[in-house]
């Protein structure tokens, strides 16, 4: 039996790092990039994060940038070549990156930085204007076999989560899928616009991005990509509908490429009192955001996992070779 001086200088030691690092991170400046125009997913994510992290008071300041682009590609060489080993930043990213890295042959990769948690999940849902003559996703449907090239979808980034469900959607229709017609932004305000004006047939987001419209009646949902509805929602799902589609969105936070064991042990504390902490829960909430916390190891496990199966996904609709 070891000695109880030696038992409690390591108690001692061990309190003293753990204090350490609580009193890191409540001195911490914290800066949150999302690689991506205000207004959308990430942007949200984001600012969610700055939101919980101040109101938790588990950091001292928390600043987002915006750094929008080619489907977060640019933020993500940014953040690659710009914060080596600076254990005071996170990224937000997420499914939409990992196919535009391969739509725009991106030279960096997410690889190179430091995966810290997945942290939400949320379905697609599908819109159009109220005013137009598609009601239904069985109609969209029969309008995109009839001319594939005549329907227009609107949604964020090429290679992403939008972009996959439309050449998902349209293949499920019986069109081809290689031949899906998108129209990529790089914010959620810019689509919101052009599917509002008429510029589209339909546009594509998460749940929470449209979900005011909605319930303003200027936009009309016609399915969402879960396969079951969602509690106390009346919008009917794909797959009710006959068309085979179901598909979650995630987003992530990653730290800077070589930051040391210490500072990605702190940043991953920190994430885990902010997706415990009651002011997150009630962001998920208001945002219909589904708690999808996966701290690093597993998280890295399933990155690797998802980059297979979103480089596959993408070859069989055409939209990579």
């Amino acid at each position: 039996m070891l000695p109880v001086r030696i038992l409690c200088r390591g108690a001692l030691i061990a309190g003293t790092v753990m204090f350490a690092t609580a009193a890191f991170a409540q001195t911490m400046e914290l800066k949150i990039v999302a690689p991506a125009a205000p207004g959308g997913g990430w942007d949200q994510t984001a600012r969610s994060i700055q939101q919980a992290l101040i109101a938790e008071k588990l950091v001292k300041n928390a600043q987002v940038v915006n750094i929008a682009g080619a489907g977060g590609t640019v933020g993500l060489a940014q953040f690659v070549n710009g914060t080596k080993g600076d254990g005071n930043q996170l990224m937000v990213n997420g499914f939409v990156m990992v196919g535009a890295i391969l739509m725009n042959k991106s030279p960096v990769s997410m690889s190179q930085i430091t995966p810290i948690a997945k942290i939400t999940e949320e379905v697609q849902i599908m819109v159009v204007p109220v005013n137009s003559p598609i009601k239904t996703a069985k109609d969209l449907a029969e309008a995109v076999k009839k001319d594939v090239a005549k329907v227009t979808f609107a949604g964020g980034s090429a290679g992403g989560v939008d972009h996959i469900m439309a050449a998902l959607f349209v293949g499920a229709a019986g069109a081809d899928a290689s031949k899906v017609n998108y129209v990529a932004f790089s914010g959620g305000g810019e689509s919101l616009a052009a599917i509002l004006g008429g510029k589209v047939t339909a546009g594509i987001s998460g749940l929470s991005e449209y979900e005011g419209q909605i319930k303003a009646g200027k936009l009309r949902a016609i399915g969402v990509t879960s396969a079951n509805r969602i509690a106390g929602s009346d919008i009917p799902t794909f797959k009710e509908q006959g068309i085979d589609l179901v598909l979650t969105n995630w987003r992530s936070v990653f730290g800077a490429p070589g930051i040391n064991d210490v500072q990605k042990k702190a940043l991953g504390e920190l994430v885990e009192k902010l997706v415990k902490s009651a002011s997150w829960k009630d962001i998920l909430k208001q945002k219909g955001w589904d708690d999808a916390y996966t701290p690093a190891e597993p998280f890295t496990k399933f990155l690797a996992e998802e980059q297979t199966r979103v480089t596959a996904v993408m070859q069989t609709v055409g939209l990579v070779k």
